[in-house]
Order: structure tokens, then sequence, then C-alpha cells
């Protein structure tokens, strides 16, 4: 996949201050998902970071992918380079978690850079839930999303990595790909399927069907 087709006003842009950029590590890696016109799109690595699965309480909806400080860990993604105007609209996408300023000494992306530009990753908050509490489950659709990009970005290795070093994938998976529950599903390549369910079940992830409660 092609990621440097930048925008050609991307310079001008901002250097009037009109673009801000934001750091992906999950469903954002994969272009299918972003719905706003962004003006590029890079790979990256952040340190000082640990993407892991964050419980939720029983009442709550699925698990959230999110990260957290861990100056031992350095995780891959992509920089997104959007429109300033559309970062409301990223927050929206991105409900239940906070926007932090990512430190641009830490960071590594692909091409030349753009200089002056805010970057963010977005936190999810941890609400009531616990390191301990592992009772809500991963939506299939919303991993396929994001294993997918992974895949496409950084290869089989790239894909591996990511399963490897993500905390928590000791859970359940709920089995939704035939009726996505996920709002952006993505149709995956033949060989996908097999193989995303074999690396999630090898790292401890229980696959269950969906019902009336998981």
């Amino acid at each position: 996949m092609d990621i440097h087709d930048d925008h050609p006003d991307l310079p001008r842009l901002a250097a009037e201050g009109r673009v801000v950029a934001y750091f992906g590590y999950g469903s954002l890696v994969n272009r299918r998902t972003l719905r706003t016109r962004f003006l590029g799109i890079r790979r990256a690595s952040v340190a000082g970071w640990q993407r892991f699965w964050l419980p939720r309480d029983a009442a709550a909806e699925m698990a959230l992918l999110s990260v957290k400080p861990n100056d031992t860990h350095a995780i891959d993604g992509v920089v997104v380079y959007d429109l300033a105007d559309h970062l409301p609209s990223v927050d929206e996408r991105e409900a239940g978690y906070a926007r932090r300023i990512v430190d641009l000494s830490k960071l590594t992306v692909d091409g030349p850079p753009v200089a002056d530009i805010p970057i963010y990753i977005y936190e999810a908050h941890r609400g009531a839930a616990d390191a301990g509490d592992l009772q809500a489950a991963i939506l299939q659709s919303y991993l396929d999303a994001v294993m997918q990009g992974f895949r496409a970005l950084y290869g089989d290795d790239g894909l591996r990595r990511f399963v490897d070093e993500t905390e928590g994938f000791e859970t359940r998976v709920l089995r939704d790909r035939a009726a996505p529950r996920y709002p952006r599903p993505v149709t995956l390549e033949p060989g996908e399927p097999e193989l995303f369910d074999r690396l999630v079940a090898a790292r401890g992830a229980r696959l269950i069907d969906p019902g009336p409660a998981i």
C-alpha cells in the first residue's frame, strides 16, 4: 500500500497553521476506516508508549484498544495529517479517549518531516475498570480492521509484532465478522480471516459467538 501520497497543499496549509496530526495505533492504521479527507498518512513509530486492551466492566461496551506510558516500549502506527477543522470529528470518532501531545523527540515518521505541526495520540479513559477486570470482549470486526491495517503497512512480520506486543489478548473475542458491530467494518482479503484468528488464538484469546450476554 502506497502511503506517501501527501496532498500537494500540505506544506502551504501547514505554514498557515491549518494542519494537525495524530498518531494512529489501532483502526486508524487502516485507511479504509478513515472518514475525513486527510492530507497525508505515513508509517510511524513512537517510543514511550505501550499498546494494550483496556478491559471494561460488564455493563460497558467492548474492550478498547488503548496506550499507556511505558518507557521500555515503542509502538508502530501511522501519523495522519489532517485539517485542523477536522479535529472535532476525530475527537467524536475517538469518544472515550483523551487527546495527548506526542513528544516529537520520541517519534519517527517516514518521509520528509512536516515542521511545527502538533501531533496527538489518543489514550482511553480507564473509568472504573482495572487491569484485573477482563469481563468485556474484543469485537472481532474491529480487530479485523486493525490487523488488516498493520498487515498492509508492515507486512506479516509487523502484524505479528502487533499481536505479540499488545497486552491483554488473553480475553474473549466476539465473533461478529458476519454481522459487524463495529461501525467502520472492512472487507478482508483471502486468507486473512484464518490468519488473524490463528494469531490471536495463539496469544490466548478465546473466540466466542454472539449471544444475549457476553
